[in-house]
């Protein structure tokens, strides 16, 4: 298990644009993605979470992973109506959204805004086209938290976390939060 340390906003490598991946010349994905992607799903459950993208852990490269069935474990006795059931892990590589409808709010939290969360509007359904770790052309069709978390860990890769789409003054509030957490993170590793 290798496990990275995930950025926190903001950092403002967080807001840098990602690079998409370069396949061999075969088709096949490099060895180094598949790498990086076992790395990104064992820090990912070590951190509880239900996506990571390649930017929170300093890798721009367009790669991200979901697992919604933590969302299930991680929110206890209340309405897990949202999660389908039998839902497996997924890679994407170089995902690109060919199709957004409809509009749902979602309080959407972040690993690289650890203890907030706000509401934001979403597309209620997405498609999104990607490569897998096969190199194999794929896509899924989305509705609901999936749908929210391939585009909360889609926006990592254009730079942009749900910070973004809160108030001026929310944002400030959380950005005062995280740069405390940053400065007694540095403190206690002096």
């Amino acid at each position: 298990m290798a496990l990275k340390d995930i950025l926190i906003w903001p950092d403002p490598r967080l807001m840098k644009l990602s690079k998409p991946v370069v396949l061999n010349g075969d088709g096949s994905v490099p060895d180094d993605v598949k790498g990086l992607i076992k790395d990104m799903f064992d820090t990912m459950y070590d951190a509880d979470g239900v996506g990571l993208a390649a930017p929170q852990i300093g890798v721009h490269q367009r790669v991200v992973v979901i697992d919604i069935r933590a969302y299930d474990k991680n929110k206890g006795d209340g309405d897990k109506s949202e999660v389908p059931s039998g839902e497996a892990p997924v890679a994407l590589i170089n995902p690109v959204f060919s199709l957004k409808s409809g509009a749902l709010e979602w309080d959407e939290g972040c690993l690289s805004v650890p203890g907030e969360s706000g509401l934001v509007t979403r597309a209620a359904k997405c498609r999104v086209d990607y490569i897998d770790v096969d190199g194999k052309a794929q896509f899924i069709e989305a509705e609901g938290l999936k749908s929210v978390a391939l585009q909360h860990e889609c926006d990592h890769l254009d730079g942009k976390l749900f910070v973004d789409y809160l108030s001026t003054l929310k944002r400030s509030v959380i950005k005062r939060k995280m740069l405390k957490l940053i400065a007694d993170i540095a403190a206690d590793n002096a």
